[in-house]
């Protein structure tokens, strides 16, 4: 039986975000004040401008944390935890209400398509106080897939 083989592709940047399209599944690394990774499982988008964005609530850690220090790293996943992943790293801003209501919009868009009532939707957003979280993506790393090493993989 073939094994697997760990890939590490280089990618433009046109590639990564076609990659990053259609994968949500996000663990996303922010900075506690002690210097210490804070990660964060989100369902996360790539809006128009090519930036990862993620709705979430002003008290999360994450958002406590990217006010002080908007550095990001990100892990984007695939469905099948199996599959293949790309870490792409950036500066975070965070954009209240109402600033945030019409990005919420599209974030929404960019995860799951049409809202049947979007003002039923903007409500709900300004109801429950949601902020956006906008990464302008800088630097990335290979579309990488597990796999054994290509050396050891006729062994």
């Amino acid at each position: 039986m073939a094994r697997t083989i760990a890939r590490a592709d280089r990618v433009s940047r046109q590639e990564l975000e076609a990659f990053i399209r259609p994968r949500h599944n996000v663990i996303l690394a922010t900075n506690r004040s002690d210097g210490r990774p804070q990660l964060s499982p989100v369902t996360a988008g790539l809006d128009q401008q090519g930036r990862l964005v993620v709705a979430t609530y002003p008290q999360r850690a994450k958002v406590r944390n990217l006010r002080r220090d908007p550095r990001v790293a990100a892990c984007v996943l695939s469905e099948d935890f199996g599959g293949a992943w790309v870490q792409v790293y950036g500066t975070a801003e965070v954009l209240d209400l109402p600033d945030a209501l019409e990005p919420l919009v599209e974030y929404f868009r960019v995860i799951a398509g049409e809202h049947p009532d979007w003002d039923e939707y903007r409500q709900a957003m300004r109801d429950q106080g949601k902020v956006l979280v906008r990464v302008s993506i800088e630097d990335w790393g290979p579309v990488a897939t597990g796999g054994f090493p290509p050396e050891l993989a006729d062994r």
